[in-house]
């Protein structure tokens, strides 16, 4: 019979076992607490640069209001009171130019859903100088009308799409749903004249260039 007795006056430890545990936990961790710190200073480094770029906007929005509200004291003055009166009605007739009930129901159209009509239309400008439209659309189900202000939203021409009221109505025609709505209108950017008509030469200076006269027949020598 073999006895194995252990003379050592300390318990035998692996020593690389523990190493190798404890160290790899010990590296992970290190390696974690790493990535957490870069992402928290790139985090503190991209918010300050955000709020940099907050008080650059808030300061030039406050220094157009400051503007904004000098120009409407100075006009406000009993004798500039005519020049803001003109100043305006100039400004209403230029958006009023800008208006064009053509463009307006053909940008309607290209987004009306099926079974849904116009019923009126109502622009004027609001405090802002944009183009407010009101208008009343008619169809068989209040979907339509949420469809329509989906499409009216993803387009360019119609922003601050709303439904103002709604109206359930008896009709022979199948339009039991009348829907107020409020949008705003972005016009369309006048289109530049090309080149080539600016370039282009009238037909008028073609024909203007006339042919060189034909010599006359020499007469005849009488003998």
């Amino acid at each position: 019979m073999r006895i194995d007795i252990n003379l050592a006056s300390q318990p035998y430890e692996d020593a690389r076992q523990f190493w190798m545990r404890w160290g790899t936990a010990l590296g992970i961790l290190g390696l974690l607490t790493l990535v957490l710190l870069v992402l928290d200073v790139t985090g503190w480094v991209d918010a300050h640069r955000d709020r940099v770029a907050m008080a650059q906007k808030q300061a030039m929005i406050a220094d157009r209001d400051r503007l904004r509200a000098e120009a409407d004291r100075i006009l406000n003055l009993p004798e500039n009171r005519t020049t803001r009166d003109e100043s305006r009605y100039l400004n209403e007739l230029i958006e009023r130019k800008a208006f064009s009930w053509t463009r307006v129901l053909e940008n309607l159209e290209k987004v009306m859903p099926p079974r849904v009509h116009l019923v009126s239309i109502s622009p004027q400008l609001d405090d802002t100088n944009e183009l407010a439209l009101k208008m009343t659309v008619a169809g068989d189900s209040r979907d339509r009308a949420i469809e329509l202000s989906r499409r009216m939203e993803e387009s360019r021409r119609f922003v601050q799409t709303s439904i103002v009221r709604e109206t359930h109505v008896e009709s022979q025609t199948g339009d039991t749903e009348q829907i107020e709505m409020a949008a705003i209108y972005i016009p369309e950017p006048p289109s530049e004249p090309t080149a080539a008509a600016a370039t282009a030469k009238p037909a008028s200076d073609n024909k203007s260039k006339t042919a060189p006269p034909k010599p006359s027949p020499k007469k005849g020598v009488q003998r």
